[in-house]
This record gives structure tokens, sequence and C-alpha cells, in this order.
């Protein structure tokens, strides 16, 4: 007969989340991996399949969670320029308080670029943003926001684009008036 799960796999998952976080996939062992969820191996395979399992859920868990704050706040944004902003120094914010951890969209497609998995998960995630800011800034185009000239999907691409770079950017720690800087000259392509 099966044994009954004896741990709560939400909160293993977030847990794991948190770690591959902090430390990447590679620095996170298997033994890491155990000792922070307090199960041990049999239960991880059972529960997750695998190391690399375990680390896909946790990253789509990441993406999840933090692409769908930045979908919820565009799509019911008045004005898309201050959106934009508050999400953009969301970012700078939890960088500056946090630089060590950065984002891990980011240090997934870095670290685990050569495997397909991941791969998929980070552009699927860069497309459901760029997808959200392409409709945001239509929205912004038609209620006269934005120029007529303006390009909301040019524009969707360079802000997932820089996005991306003002998170590598926060863990290089190069202080709060360099990412400030960037952040007010990226909103002046909304000019």
């Amino acid at each position: 007969m099966a044994r009954t799960r004896e741990f709560d796999t939400d909160k293993a998952l977030e847990r794991a989340m948190d770690l591959f976080w902090r430390r990447g996939y590679a620095a996170t062992s298997l033994q890491d991996l155990l000792a922070e969820l307090s199960i041990g191996s049999g239960s991880l395979y059972a529960a997750f399949g695998s190391k690399d399992k375990l680390y896909a859920r946790a990253l789509e868990r990441y993406c999840d969670r933090h692409a769908g704050g930045l979908v919820a706040l565009l799509e019911n944004a008045d004005e898309i320029r201050p959106a934009v902003r508050t999400a953009l120094m969301q970012m700078v914010e939890a960088d500056l308080e946090d630089p060590e951890r950065g984002c891990l969209l980011v240090n997934a497609a870095t670290e685990r670029g050569g495997d397909p998995e991941t791969v998929d998960r980070v552009a699927v995630t860069l497309r459901l943003l760029e997808s959200t800011l392409a409709a945001a800034l239509e929205k912004a185009r038609a209620r006269g926001e934005l120029s007529a000239e303006k390009n909301p999907v040019e524009l969707a691409r360079f802000f997932t684009t820089f996005v991306q770079g003002l998170r590598v950017v926060g863990q290089a720690r190069v202080g709060r008036s360099f990412v400030e800087d960037a952040v007010e000259t990226a909103l002046r392509s909304l000019d």
C-alpha cells in the first residue's frame, strides 16, 4: 500500500522556488533541497519527479506570480505612464532591497539557456509581458496618451527588454540614481 504524503507540496514548492531563486539551479544540490524542504529523496521524487522537474515548477510559479502582477497592473491602468513607472519602480525597489536575489526569470535565462524547458518558460513569460504591454499601449494610444506615430508592439518589445536589463543592473548594485535615471529615460520613449 502506498504511503500517504506527509508534507504540503505547495509549501515545499514555495520553499524550493525561494532556494533556487537565492542560489540558482547549479548551486542548489539535491541535498540542499531535501534539507530546505525537510523531506527525504523518495518524497521529493514522488511529489516532483526530479530536481529538474521541481525547478521547472518553481520557475513556473515565479513567472505566474510576478508576470501576473504586472499583467494585472497594466490591464487595470487608467493611464499608461504612471502604470509603467509603478511597475518599473517596483522592480527597482525589489532589487535595492535584495540585490543578490535579482529576478528568477533573468537568472533562469542566463544560467539555464541550454535547457529547452527553461528556455520555453522564459520565452512564454516574455511574450506574455510583451503582449500585455502592447495591448496597454494600444489602449493608451486610442485614449490619446500616446502619439499615433508610436508603435505599441515596438514599445512593448523595448520595455520587455529594458525590464530584463534593469533586473541585471539591479544585481550589479549600481545605485538608486543610476537605475532611476534609466527608468526616467525609458519613460521618455512614451512622449
